[in-house]
């Protein structure tokens, strides 16, 4: 049974959530501040988070942070509606995906189940080496030749994810859901855009080593030499 970590200041909604979920055949733990849920995320290892940002004491940015530092556990925030900048920042900065207030308790379950589908993370080097290029999953930073690849932080996430699935083809969407979350409303452009920066950061990688290409009609996929 996977343990999901809710982390709630305000006890109806967190009862609401943890009614639902162990409904659905999770078990639940709940923490209302910053610093309970730090304790609980060591103490019960959980397969997954909610995260309201908002909280008391340590707010939910400086939970996130310590969480991402400590390895790669699902994160699902929990965020007013509307707080676009927040969303954003919480993407950027290694959240999984988010959920707006007030929402419905079955898009809940809905998408914690969805981002415990996605191929797991938890257990993978602090380093990626392809060739000359190197991908730090610590520092969030990327090289060729030893020398630093300028990237925005989604631009990063979503050569992170190419780089943890290699020879594997994504459609746009796809690659919509797993780096901008499930609510992006950007259109598919918005990939064909990132993957161009990413081509012009990554330009000294020899394309014998590996490179980002375009499946006609489909999306893209990270071609890497077979060992």
């Amino acid at each position: 049974m996977q343990t999901i970590l809710v982390v709630e200041d305000d006890d109806p909604i967190a009862l609401l959530i943890k009614v639902y979920l162990e409904k659905a055949g999770f078990r639940v733990q709940v923490a209302s501040d910053g610093e309970e849920a730090l304790a609980k995320f060591s103490e019960v290892n959980p397969s997954l988070v909610l995260l309201d940002l908002m909280l008391p004491g340590k707010d939910g940015w400086a939970v996130l942070d310590e969480i991402r530092s400590r390895g790669s556990c699902p994160v699902i925030m929990i965020t007013a509606r509307g707080a676009v900048k927040d969303r954003l920042k919480g993407l950027d900065r290694g959240a999984d995906d988010y959920i707006s207030k007030p929402f419905d308790p079955d898009e809940v379950v809905a998408r914690v189940r969805a981002v415990l589908r996605r191929p797991a993370r938890l257990v993978e080097p602090e380093v990626y080496k392809i060739g000359s290029l190197a991908v730090d999953f610590a520092s969030r930073t990327a090289s060729v030749r030893g020398e630093p690849a300028p990237l925005t932080p989604r631009d990063w996430e979503l050569l992170a994810f190419l780089v943890r699935h290699p020879n594997k083809a994504f459609t746009r969407s796809q690659l919509l859901d797993n780096v901008w979350g499930a609510d992006y409303d950007g259109g598919d452009r918005t990939v064909d855009t990132a993957v161009k920066r990413i081509r012009q950061s990554l330009r000294n990688w020899p394309p014998e080593e590996g490179e980002i290409i375009a499946i006609r009609g489909t999306g893209y996929l990270l071609r890497v030499k077979e060992k």
